[in-house]
């Protein structure tokens, strides 16, 4: 019988190589499912401060007054010209399909009884401890519907403080 020497791994020493290889690449995933949830919310607040900017063209360009719906900013700056060339969307994610937006008085078409003088609008953020919740109005539209939040996920009202972490709702209003 001849000595052979042993080369190679035996199975236990691979499952455990593949364990810990598991686990590092779940903990890996973890953190980049957390990144992309904060750069989707970031992307939500620019486009809410975009809408906004667009907003304020039509605002000067329209006999002080704001769209009835977002998607009148497409050629609605003075004749043909594009305040915004395409109303952004919210990164896909089951939150909503579309920025919320809300003119005041609500309803209002244009003309002079009833041009839209004021608007609220506003995005659903997945992470609650974002900064920009901070800074947001938290208030409730002065149209005939009520705009405390943009889902069931938003739990501040006008006037009162959410939790830290809790609310999800980024508003804002001219």
């Amino acid at each position: 019988m001849t000595n052979r020497s042993k080369k190679g791994f035996t199975l236990i020493e691979l499952l455990v190589v593949i364990a810990i290889i598991g686990i590092l690449a779940s903990v890996v995933l973890a953190s980049l499912n957390s990144a992309r949830a904060k750069s989707r919310d970031a992307r939500r607040i620019a486009d809410i401060k975009q809408i906004q900017l667009a907003l304020e063209l039509y605002y000067d360009a329209n006999s002080q007054h704001y769209p009835a719906i977002l998607d009148a900013l497409i050629g609605g700056c003075s004749g043909s010209t594009n305040c915004i060339p395409v109303v952004p969307i919210p990164p896909q994610t089951a939150l909503q399909a579309t920025y919320a937006y809300s003119p005041s008085p609500s309803g209002c078409t244009g003309g002079a009884a009833g041009t839209c003088v004021s608007y609220h609008m506003g995005a659903v953020l997945e992470e609650g401890t974002n900064q920009a919740i901070a800074t947001d109005i938290d208030s409730l539209d002065t149209g005939t519907t009520p705009f405390s939040g943009l889902s069931v996920a938003c739990t501040a009202t006008a006037g009162t403080a959410a939790p830290a972490g809790t609310e999800r709702c980024y508003d804002l209003t001219n």
